[in-house]
Protein backbone atom coordinates (compact mmCIF):
# COMPACT_ATOMS: atom_id res chain seq x y z
CA UNK A 1 0.00 0.00 0.00
CA UNK A 2 1.41 3.27 -1.20
CA UNK A 3 -1.24 5.49 -0.20
CA UNK A 4 -0.81 7.52 3.59
CA UNK A 5 -2.93 5.79 5.90
CA UNK A 6 -5.88 7.88 5.95
CA UNK A 7 -7.64 6.67 9.69
CA UNK A 8 -9.32 3.94 10.97
CA UNK A 9 -12.51 2.37 9.63
CA UNK A 10 -15.39 0.40 11.02
CA UNK A 11 -17.53 -1.34 7.94
CA UNK A 12 -20.74 -2.83 9.32
CA UNK A 13 -22.34 -5.75 7.04
CA UNK A 14 -20.73 -8.03 4.88
CA UNK A 15 -23.38 -7.82 1.75
CA UNK A 16 -22.00 -6.55 -1.36
CA UNK A 17 -22.23 -2.96 -0.28
CA UNK A 18 -20.25 -3.54 2.62
CA UNK A 19 -17.70 -5.92 1.33
CA UNK A 20 -17.39 -3.23 -1.51
CA UNK A 21 -16.81 -0.87 0.53
CA UNK A 22 -14.29 -2.17 2.66
CA UNK A 23 -12.50 -3.18 -0.26
CA UNK A 24 -12.35 0.45 -1.78
CA UNK A 25 -11.55 1.94 1.49
CA UNK A 26 -9.15 0.22 1.96
CA UNK A 27 -7.54 0.72 -1.55
CA UNK A 28 -8.04 4.60 -0.64
CA UNK A 29 -5.59 4.32 3.11
CA UNK A 30 -8.38 3.43 5.57
CA UNK A 31 -7.52 0.90 7.79
CA UNK A 32 -10.60 -1.45 7.66
CA UNK A 33 -12.41 -3.40 9.91
CA UNK A 34 -15.50 -5.25 8.22
CA UNK A 35 -17.43 -7.09 10.62
CA UNK A 36 -20.90 -9.50 10.38
CA UNK A 37 -23.18 -10.55 12.22
CA UNK A 38 -23.59 -14.06 11.21
CA UNK A 39 -21.16 -16.95 11.72
CA UNK A 40 -19.59 -16.41 8.55
CA UNK A 41 -19.66 -15.11 4.69
CA UNK A 42 -23.00 -15.98 2.74
CA UNK A 43 -22.94 -18.16 -0.34
CA UNK A 44 -26.16 -18.64 -2.08
CA UNK A 45 -28.66 -15.45 -3.62
CA UNK A 46 -31.11 -14.63 -5.84
CA UNK A 47 -31.59 -13.34 -8.84
CA UNK A 48 -30.52 -9.62 -10.09
CA UNK A 49 -30.08 -7.69 -12.91
CA UNK A 50 -26.40 -5.21 -13.41
CA UNK A 51 -27.15 -2.81 -15.13
CA UNK A 52 -24.78 -0.14 -16.85
CA UNK A 53 -24.40 1.65 -13.17
CA UNK A 54 -23.49 -1.19 -11.68
CA UNK A 55 -21.07 -2.94 -14.44
CA UNK A 56 -19.21 0.88 -13.98
CA UNK A 57 -19.01 0.63 -10.61
CA UNK A 58 -17.81 -3.15 -10.62
CA UNK A 59 -15.34 -2.53 -13.12
CA UNK A 60 -13.60 0.50 -10.70
CA UNK A 61 -13.80 -2.15 -8.64
CA UNK A 62 -11.61 -4.30 -9.84
CA UNK A 63 -14.15 -7.11 -10.09
CA UNK A 64 -14.70 -7.53 -13.86
CA UNK A 65 -12.45 -10.52 -14.29
CA UNK A 66 -14.99 -12.40 -11.97
CA UNK A 67 -18.20 -11.15 -12.37
CA UNK A 68 -20.06 -13.05 -15.69
CA UNK A 69 -23.26 -12.48 -17.65
CA UNK A 70 -24.94 -15.79 -17.10
CA UNK A 71 -27.97 -14.81 -19.12
CA UNK A 72 -29.41 -17.55 -20.92
CA UNK A 73 -30.12 -18.07 -24.98
CA UNK A 74 -33.57 -20.05 -24.38
CA UNK A 75 -36.80 -18.40 -25.31
CA UNK A 76 -38.40 -16.52 -21.98
CA UNK A 77 -42.05 -18.11 -21.58
CA UNK A 78 -45.36 -17.06 -20.06
CA UNK A 79 -47.74 -19.67 -18.71
CA UNK A 80 -51.29 -19.94 -17.01
CA UNK A 81 -51.91 -22.60 -14.96
CA UNK A 82 -53.67 -24.85 -17.38
CA UNK A 83 -50.04 -25.10 -19.24
CA UNK A 84 -50.74 -22.70 -22.03
CA UNK A 85 -47.94 -20.48 -22.98
CA UNK A 86 -46.70 -17.73 -25.32
CA UNK A 87 -43.46 -15.80 -25.78
CA UNK A 88 -42.06 -13.50 -23.09
CA UNK A 89 -40.06 -10.87 -22.15
CA UNK A 90 -36.64 -10.58 -20.93
CA UNK A 91 -34.37 -8.43 -18.94
CA UNK A 92 -31.46 -9.06 -21.86
CA UNK A 93 -33.71 -6.55 -24.15
CA UNK A 94 -33.53 -3.39 -21.91
CA UNK A 95 -31.51 -1.12 -23.19
CA UNK A 96 -27.77 -1.52 -22.37
CA UNK A 97 -28.11 -5.44 -21.78
CA UNK A 98 -27.86 -5.71 -18.08
CA UNK A 99 -26.36 -8.64 -17.00
CA UNK A 100 -28.53 -11.19 -15.27
CA UNK A 101 -26.95 -13.57 -12.16
CA UNK A 102 -27.25 -14.25 -8.56
CA UNK A 103 -26.09 -11.69 -5.83
CA UNK A 104 -23.92 -14.60 -4.19
CA UNK A 105 -22.05 -13.82 -7.46
CA UNK A 106 -21.73 -10.23 -6.50
CA UNK A 107 -20.64 -11.14 -2.94
CA UNK A 108 -17.91 -13.35 -4.17
CA UNK A 109 -16.62 -10.84 -6.78
CA UNK A 110 -16.48 -8.00 -3.97
CA UNK A 111 -14.58 -10.44 -1.86
CA UNK A 112 -12.04 -11.54 -4.25
CA UNK A 113 -10.74 -8.09 -4.58
CA UNK A 114 -11.03 -7.37 -0.88
CA UNK A 115 -7.29 -6.97 0.45
CA UNK A 116 -5.86 -9.47 2.71
CA UNK A 117 -4.72 -7.41 5.51
CA UNK A 118 -8.79 -6.24 5.98
CA UNK A 119 -9.62 -7.37 9.75
CA UNK A 120 -13.14 -9.76 9.77
CA UNK A 121 -14.51 -10.13 12.46
CA UNK A 122 -18.31 -12.83 12.17
CA UNK A 123 -20.18 -12.87 14.95
CA UNK A 124 -20.05 -9.64 15.55
CA UNK A 125 -22.61 -6.52 15.99
CA UNK A 126 -22.58 -2.82 17.07
CA UNK A 127 -24.44 -2.12 20.38
CA UNK A 128 -22.86 1.56 20.95
CA UNK A 129 -21.96 4.41 18.91
CA UNK A 130 -20.79 7.44 20.62
CA UNK A 131 -19.29 10.03 18.35
CA UNK A 132 -17.27 13.20 19.12
CA UNK A 133 -15.62 16.03 16.72
CA UNK A 134 -12.22 13.82 16.08
CA UNK A 135 -13.72 10.09 16.16
CA UNK A 136 -16.50 7.37 16.72
CA UNK A 137 -16.61 5.31 19.74
CA UNK A 138 -18.23 1.77 18.99
CA UNK A 139 -19.01 -1.27 21.55
CA UNK A 140 -18.77 -4.34 19.06
CA UNK A 141 -20.45 -7.57 20.67
CA UNK A 142 -19.15 -10.52 19.79
CA UNK A 143 -22.47 -13.10 19.92
CA UNK A 144 -20.94 -16.15 20.02
CA UNK A 145 -18.57 -15.77 22.90
CA UNK A 146 -20.92 -13.25 24.49
CA UNK A 147 -17.82 -10.64 25.21
CA UNK A 148 -17.94 -6.98 24.21
CA UNK A 149 -15.23 -4.65 23.56
CA UNK A 150 -15.37 -0.72 22.77
CA UNK A 151 -12.79 0.83 20.17
CA UNK A 152 -12.10 3.63 18.42
CA UNK A 153 -12.29 4.58 14.69
CA UNK A 154 -12.57 7.74 12.50
CA UNK A 155 -15.39 6.55 10.04
CA UNK A 156 -18.51 3.97 10.79
CA UNK A 157 -19.99 2.93 7.39
CA UNK A 158 -23.24 0.98 8.19
CA UNK A 159 -24.27 -1.22 5.44
CA UNK A 160 -26.34 -3.69 7.54
CA UNK A 161 -29.06 -3.79 5.33
CA UNK A 162 -32.71 -2.50 5.40
CA UNK A 163 -33.34 -3.30 9.70
CA UNK A 164 -29.25 -2.00 9.92
CA UNK A 165 -28.38 -1.50 13.41
CA UNK A 166 -26.36 1.22 12.63
CA UNK A 167 -29.13 3.54 11.62
CA UNK A 168 -31.36 2.48 14.73
CA UNK A 169 -28.17 3.37 16.98
CA UNK A 170 -27.31 6.78 15.27
CA UNK A 171 -30.42 7.94 13.54
CA UNK A 172 -33.75 6.45 15.32
CA UNK A 173 -35.69 3.60 15.09
CA UNK A 174 -36.73 1.76 11.61
CA UNK A 175 -40.37 2.70 12.13
CA UNK A 176 -39.05 6.60 11.33
CA UNK A 177 -37.58 5.36 7.80
CA UNK A 178 -39.12 2.10 6.53
CA UNK A 179 -41.92 2.31 3.99
CA UNK A 180 -44.08 -0.73 3.06
CA UNK A 181 -45.25 -1.05 -0.49
CA UNK A 182 -48.04 -3.46 0.54
CA UNK A 183 -46.40 -6.62 -0.49
CA UNK A 184 -44.51 -9.85 -0.29
CA UNK A 185 -41.88 -10.87 -2.33
CA UNK A 186 -40.58 -14.98 -1.30
CA UNK A 187 -36.99 -15.83 -3.31
CA UNK A 188 -35.17 -19.53 -3.28
CA UNK A 189 -33.26 -21.68 -5.40
CA UNK A 190 -34.81 -24.47 -7.22
CA UNK A 191 -32.63 -27.95 -7.96
CA UNK A 192 -32.74 -28.67 -11.48
CA UNK A 193 -35.66 -27.51 -13.95
CA UNK A 194 -39.13 -27.13 -13.01
CA UNK A 195 -42.31 -29.63 -14.69
CA UNK A 196 -42.74 -28.18 -18.42
CA UNK A 197 -39.71 -26.45 -18.76
CA UNK A 198 -36.44 -27.01 -20.89
CA UNK A 199 -33.20 -26.61 -18.80
CA UNK A 200 -32.20 -22.84 -19.25
CA UNK A 201 -36.19 -21.68 -19.77
CA UNK A 202 -37.31 -18.72 -17.92
CA UNK A 203 -40.72 -18.43 -16.92
CA UNK A 204 -43.58 -16.38 -15.94
CA UNK A 205 -46.56 -16.83 -14.30
CA UNK A 206 -48.89 -13.35 -13.77
CA UNK A 207 -52.45 -13.15 -12.18
CA UNK A 208 -53.74 -10.03 -10.64
CA UNK A 209 -51.87 -9.20 -7.64
CA UNK A 210 -49.46 -12.16 -7.47
CA UNK A 211 -46.73 -13.44 -9.65
CA UNK A 212 -44.27 -16.35 -10.20
CA UNK A 213 -40.70 -16.01 -11.73
CA UNK A 214 -38.58 -18.94 -12.42
CA UNK A 215 -34.80 -17.10 -13.44
CA UNK A 216 -33.00 -19.36 -15.28
CA UNK A 217 -29.61 -19.50 -16.48
CA UNK A 218 -26.88 -20.52 -18.68
CA UNK A 219 -24.69 -21.93 -15.68
CA UNK A 220 -26.89 -22.31 -12.91
CA UNK A 221 -29.68 -24.31 -11.65
CA UNK A 222 -32.71 -21.37 -11.55
CA UNK A 223 -34.26 -19.07 -8.70
CA UNK A 224 -37.66 -18.65 -8.05
CA UNK A 225 -39.47 -15.33 -7.27
CA UNK A 226 -43.03 -14.77 -5.81
CA UNK A 227 -44.09 -12.00 -5.22
CA UNK A 228 -48.10 -11.41 -3.63
CA UNK A 229 -49.78 -8.19 -2.50
CA UNK A 230 -51.20 -8.24 1.30
CA UNK A 231 -53.31 -5.86 3.12
CA UNK A 232 -51.70 -7.24 6.64
CA UNK A 233 -47.56 -7.47 6.31
CA UNK A 234 -47.53 -8.17 9.65
CA UNK A 235 -50.12 -11.34 9.35
CA UNK A 236 -47.78 -12.68 6.93
CA UNK A 237 -45.09 -13.86 9.23
CA UNK A 238 -47.28 -15.49 11.44
CA UNK A 239 -47.36 -18.66 9.06
CA UNK A 240 -44.98 -20.96 7.18
CA UNK A 241 -43.61 -19.33 4.07
CA UNK A 242 -44.05 -22.89 1.66
CA UNK A 243 -47.75 -22.97 3.59
CA UNK A 244 -48.44 -19.51 3.22
CA UNK A 245 -47.64 -19.32 -0.53
CA UNK A 246 -49.84 -22.56 -0.95
CA UNK A 247 -52.76 -20.36 0.11
CA UNK A 248 -51.77 -17.33 -1.97
CA UNK A 249 -52.41 -19.36 -5.16
CA UNK A 250 -54.97 -21.52 -3.67
CA UNK A 251 -57.68 -22.70 -4.35
CA UNK A 252 -57.56 -23.53 -8.11
CA UNK A 253 -55.11 -26.09 -9.72
CA UNK A 254 -51.75 -24.85 -9.31
CA UNK A 255 -50.97 -26.55 -12.93
CA UNK A 256 -47.39 -28.87 -12.65
CA UNK A 257 -44.98 -26.06 -13.37
CA UNK A 258 -46.36 -23.80 -10.34
CA UNK A 259 -46.91 -26.93 -8.57
CA UNK A 260 -43.11 -27.97 -8.58
CA UNK A 261 -42.28 -24.41 -7.72
CA UNK A 262 -44.00 -24.37 -4.66
CA UNK A 263 -42.98 -27.98 -3.28
CA UNK A 264 -39.28 -26.66 -3.86
CA UNK A 265 -40.19 -24.35 -1.14
CA UNK A 266 -40.34 -27.14 1.38
CA UNK A 267 -37.23 -28.32 0.37
CA UNK A 268 -35.27 -25.10 -0.58
CA UNK A 269 -32.12 -24.80 2.04
CA UNK A 270 -33.10 -20.63 2.42
CA UNK A 271 -36.12 -18.91 1.31
CA UNK A 272 -35.80 -15.32 1.82
CA UNK A 273 -39.43 -14.13 2.87
CA UNK A 274 -39.90 -10.41 3.79
CA UNK A 275 -42.20 -7.51 2.92
CA UNK A 276 -41.25 -4.94 -0.03
CA UNK A 277 -40.20 -1.82 1.92
CA UNK A 278 -38.04 1.31 1.31
CA UNK A 279 -35.85 2.73 3.40
CA UNK A 280 -36.41 6.90 3.02
CA UNK A 281 -33.83 9.23 4.62
CA UNK A 282 -33.34 13.00 4.77
CA UNK A 283 -29.63 12.17 5.42
CA UNK A 284 -27.55 9.03 5.15
CA UNK A 285 -25.05 10.93 7.24
CA UNK A 286 -24.51 12.48 10.46
CA UNK A 287 -20.95 13.49 11.57
CA UNK A 288 -18.90 10.76 10.90
CA UNK A 289 -21.03 8.08 10.56
CA UNK A 290 -22.61 7.24 7.42
CA UNK A 291 -24.75 4.57 5.78
CA UNK A 292 -24.95 3.00 2.42
CA UNK A 293 -26.73 0.44 0.43
CA UNK A 294 -30.03 -1.09 2.04
CA UNK A 295 -29.33 0.60 5.05
CA UNK A 296 -29.51 4.08 3.37
CA UNK A 297 -31.70 3.89 0.65
CA UNK A 298 -33.82 0.49 -0.11
CA UNK A 299 -35.19 0.98 -3.52
CA UNK A 300 -36.59 -2.37 -3.36
CA UNK A 301 -36.44 -5.68 -5.56
CA UNK A 302 -38.76 -4.09 -8.13
CA UNK A 303 -36.57 -1.43 -8.90
CA UNK A 304 -33.72 -3.05 -9.84
CA UNK A 305 -30.69 -0.99 -8.75
CA UNK A 306 -30.16 -2.65 -5.24
CA UNK A 307 -26.92 -4.18 -6.02
CA UNK A 308 -25.60 -2.00 -9.14
CA UNK A 309 -26.50 0.95 -6.45
CA UNK A 310 -24.58 -0.66 -3.49
CA UNK A 311 -21.66 -0.91 -5.88
CA UNK A 312 -21.74 2.54 -6.70
CA UNK A 313 -22.02 4.17 -3.41
CA UNK A 314 -18.91 1.89 -2.32
CA UNK A 315 -16.59 3.16 -5.16
CA UNK A 316 -17.99 7.00 -4.87
CA UNK A 317 -17.68 6.87 -1.38
CA UNK A 318 -13.42 5.89 -1.73
CA UNK A 319 -13.35 8.78 -4.67
CA UNK A 320 -14.84 11.56 -2.12
CA UNK A 321 -12.98 10.38 0.78
CA UNK A 322 -9.98 10.56 -1.49
CA UNK A 323 -10.73 13.91 -2.87
CA UNK A 324 -10.79 15.50 0.66
CA UNK A 325 -8.32 14.03 2.35
CA UNK A 326 -8.76 14.55 6.16
CA UNK A 327 -12.41 16.02 6.02
CA UNK A 328 -14.47 13.15 6.80
CA UNK A 329 -17.71 15.40 6.90
CA UNK A 330 -16.76 17.56 3.69
CA UNK A 331 -16.40 14.17 1.50
CA UNK A 332 -19.47 13.05 3.22
CA UNK A 333 -21.49 15.66 2.16
CA UNK A 334 -20.34 15.70 -1.43
CA UNK A 335 -20.91 11.66 -1.75
CA UNK A 336 -24.29 12.02 -0.71
CA UNK A 337 -24.91 15.42 -3.06
CA UNK A 338 -23.37 13.31 -6.29
CA UNK A 339 -25.86 10.38 -5.57
CA UNK A 340 -28.98 11.68 -4.29
CA UNK A 341 -30.71 12.25 -7.93
CA UNK A 342 -30.01 8.90 -8.82
CA UNK A 343 -30.73 7.09 -5.51
CA UNK A 344 -34.22 9.27 -5.60
CA UNK A 345 -34.69 8.54 -9.20
CA UNK A 346 -34.76 4.72 -8.47
CA UNK A 347 -36.85 5.21 -5.36
CA UNK A 348 -39.73 7.18 -6.94
CA UNK A 349 -39.91 5.29 -9.62
CA UNK A 350 -40.34 1.74 -7.87
CA UNK A 351 -43.93 1.50 -7.37
CA UNK A 352 -44.12 1.77 -11.55
CA UNK A 353 -41.40 -1.00 -11.73
CA UNK A 354 -43.44 -3.19 -9.15
CA UNK A 355 -45.70 -3.88 -12.22
CA UNK A 356 -43.22 -5.28 -14.03
CA UNK A 357 -43.26 -8.34 -11.35
CA UNK A 358 -46.80 -8.28 -10.00
CA UNK A 359 -49.96 -6.49 -11.97
CA UNK A 360 -52.77 -5.26 -10.27
CA UNK A 361 -55.76 -6.31 -11.97
CA UNK A 362 -57.16 -8.15 -15.19
CA UNK A 363 -56.66 -4.97 -17.82
CA UNK A 364 -53.42 -4.31 -16.67
CA UNK A 365 -52.44 -8.71 -17.27
CA UNK A 366 -54.01 -8.69 -20.68
CA UNK A 367 -51.74 -5.63 -21.72
CA UNK A 368 -48.92 -7.86 -20.63
CA UNK A 369 -50.03 -10.21 -22.56
CA UNK A 370 -49.84 -8.35 -25.67
CA UNK A 371 -46.28 -6.17 -25.23
CA UNK A 372 -44.62 -9.16 -27.51
CA UNK A 373 -47.22 -8.36 -30.40
CA UNK A 374 -47.06 -4.76 -29.63
CA UNK A 375 -42.98 -4.19 -29.54
CA UNK A 376 -43.60 -5.32 -33.34
CA UNK A 377 -44.78 -2.30 -34.40
CA UNK A 378 -43.06 1.48 -34.36
CA UNK A 379 -46.01 3.11 -33.06
CA UNK A 380 -46.75 0.06 -30.38
CA UNK A 381 -42.83 -0.21 -29.53
CA UNK A 382 -43.06 3.57 -28.50
CA UNK A 383 -45.69 3.25 -26.27
CA UNK A 384 -44.35 0.20 -24.69
CA UNK A 385 -41.15 1.92 -24.21
CA UNK A 386 -42.72 4.71 -23.15
CA UNK A 387 -44.23 2.64 -20.08
CA UNK A 388 -41.63 0.63 -19.66
CA UNK A 389 -39.54 4.27 -19.38
CA UNK A 390 -36.52 3.15 -21.60
CA UNK A 391 -34.91 6.46 -21.82
CA UNK A 392 -35.38 6.79 -18.37
CA UNK A 393 -33.45 3.23 -17.83
CA UNK A 394 -30.65 4.57 -20.30
CA UNK A 395 -30.24 8.11 -18.60
CA UNK A 396 -30.58 6.88 -14.82
CA UNK A 397 -29.45 3.24 -14.51
CA UNK A 398 -27.27 2.43 -17.13
CA UNK A 399 -25.00 6.00 -16.25
CA UNK A 400 -21.47 5.52 -15.40
CA UNK A 401 -22.56 7.70 -12.25
CA UNK A 402 -18.78 7.86 -10.50
CA UNK A 403 -17.47 8.48 -14.43
CA UNK A 404 -19.73 11.27 -14.35
CA UNK A 405 -18.62 12.88 -11.04
CA UNK A 406 -14.82 12.80 -12.07
CA UNK A 407 -15.56 14.27 -15.55
CA UNK A 408 -17.54 17.07 -13.60
CA UNK A 409 -14.61 17.74 -11.86
CA UNK A 410 -11.96 17.28 -15.06
CA UNK A 411 -10.55 14.03 -13.74
CA UNK A 412 -10.04 10.84 -15.95
CA UNK A 413 -12.69 8.61 -15.38
CA UNK A 414 -10.59 5.56 -15.85
CA UNK A 415 -11.73 2.12 -14.24
CA UNK A 416 -9.73 0.64 -11.66
CA UNK A 417 -8.41 -3.17 -12.56
CA UNK A 418 -6.21 -6.07 -10.38
CA UNK A 419 -3.96 -6.55 -13.07
CA UNK A 420 -1.28 -4.98 -15.85
CA UNK A 421 -1.39 -1.31 -15.69
CA UNK A 422 -4.49 -0.21 -14.00
CA UNK A 423 -4.16 1.54 -10.57
CA UNK A 424 -4.44 -0.75 -7.60
CA UNK A 425 -3.22 -4.01 -10.08
CA UNK A 426 -1.16 -5.14 -7.49
CA UNK A 427 -3.13 -5.12 -4.48
CA UNK A 428 -3.54 -9.06 -3.85
CA UNK A 429 -6.99 -10.29 -3.04
CA UNK A 430 -8.55 -12.14 -1.36
CA UNK A 431 -9.17 -15.74 -3.67
CA UNK A 432 -13.04 -16.03 -4.92
CA UNK A 433 -14.75 -19.42 -3.86
CA UNK A 434 -14.36 -21.37 -7.13
CA UNK A 435 -31.44 -11.24 -10.76
CA UNK A 436 -37.73 -7.52 -16.22
CA UNK A 437 -39.19 -8.83 -18.61
CA UNK A 438 -38.37 -8.04 -22.57
CA UNK A 439 -36.92 -10.63 -24.83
Amino acid sequence: MTEPESGRVLVVGMGVSGIATAARLRRAGWRTVLVERAPERRSDGYFIVLFGAGKAAAARLGMQDVLHDRATTTPKLDVDRDGSARPGVSFSDLPGRPWTMLRGDVEKAAFAVLPDDVELRYSTVPTAIVQDADGVDVTLLDVAAGTSVTERFDLVVGADGVRSTVRALVFGPHERYLRRMGYMIAAYQFTGTPAGLVPGQAVTLLEPDRSMWVFAYRDHDPTVLITYRTDDVDAEFRRRPPDRLREVFGPPAPGSTLEDVLDAAESAGTVLFDSAEQVRMDTWHSGRVVLLGDAAWCVTLYAGMGVSAGLTGAELLGVMLERHPGDVRTALAAWERALRPYIGHYLDGAAADRKVFVVNSRPELLFRRIVPWLRRFRLGKRVVDRLVRIDEIAKYKNADIVGEVLAGAGERPAAEGRSGNSPGGGMAGRAVDREVPFR
